[in-house]
């Protein structure tokens, strides 16, 4: 397969390091542009299933006033879910530590909402990986805190980092997805598109 580069000029609308790589190993042409300071709030009522897609579609919308006919914007947002308890990023260490106390020994669920955006038409998804974390030492959840400060990070942890080596057990669904954006189901929608040729 091959990009076909006068398709469509590709946006990817995070700040997020490991969106951008995930991106780029599609082997997509794109360029990274970022509006600060947009409302990521949600009613209190939205399921939380539906709280990524409903993001996404929200950081889309500060977008649409600056679109150009062939431009097509990718937004996305993950949340982290504990029994029905939305894992946001921490507020700070403490914030971090409590979390990943949280989850040392369960389960919880990942969810990555992604909205494809272009002039005509807005496609969104949302995928869920389960993510089975064993049990975290009081150490090792210090150790990780203090040496990669995952205060940028849904539910304290990054799953590429150390504490995803060491404590995650098991992943049904998918890896990238618990990363950050779910390439394959992105790469299936990008393909209907037509941004994708034989």
């Amino acid at each position: 397969m091959t990009f076909k580069d006068s398709t469509y000029h590709i946006i990817l609308a995070s700040n997020s390091p490991r969106r951008r790589e995930l991106l780029s190993g599609l082997g997509l042409a794109f360029e990274v542009r970022v509006i600060p300071g947009i409302d990521e709030s949600y009613p209190d009522s939205l399921p939380p299933a539906e709280i990524p897609c409903f993001i996404a579609h929200r950081k889309a919308a500060a977008y649409i006033p600056q679109m150009k006919e062939n431009d097509l914007i990718i937004t996305a947002d993950t949340v982290v879910v504990l029994d029905g308890e939305i894992l946001e990023k921490p507020a700070g260490r403490d914030d971090a530590v409590r979390m990943l106390k949280k989850l040392s020994g369960q389960t919880h669920t990942v969810v990555t909402g992604v909205a494809l955006t272009t002039v005509h038409r807005q496609i969104d998804f949302s995928v869920a990986s389960d993510v089975v974390f064993g049990t975290l030492e009081d150490g090792e959840i210090n150790h990780y805190v203090d040496a990669f400060r995952p205060y940028d990070k849904a539910g304290a942890y990054g799953i590429q980092e150390w504490i995803g080596y060491v404590g995650v057990r098991a992943i049904h669904g998918s890896f990238y997805n618990v990363m950050g954006l779910p390439v394959q189901r992105l790469y299936q929608e990008l393909k209907a598109l037509s941004v994708y040729e034989p």
